[in-house]
């Protein structure tokens, strides 16, 4: 995931929780369908204003798990 897609998926959660505290949403339905509106919401305003949906966006080249991979491998040869 890129930072900006990651940045998307922050937003789309702070505004999700935002709007369930603030109608004091507190059963599964009324909040599934929140999650689902405030993300079309926010979908719709990314392709309004010539964003990358997230879709689009290229992929990192390598996952955090091989980073960690290799991260570790440097680390344990540096110990020796």
């Amino acid at each position: 995931m890129s930072s900006a897609e990651l940045a998307l998926n922050i937003f789309r959660i702070s505004q999700t929780e935002q709007e369930l505290t603030n109608k004091n949403i507190d059963n599964e339905y009324d909040a599934n369908s929140t999650h689902y509106n405030v993300g079309k919401d926010i979908r719709e305003f990314v392709k309004k204003h010539g964003g990358t949906m997230p879709e689009d966006m290229k992929m990192p080249i390598s996952s955090t798990k091989d980073i960690n991979k290799i991260n570790n491998k440097n680390n344990n040869s540096k110990e020796c």
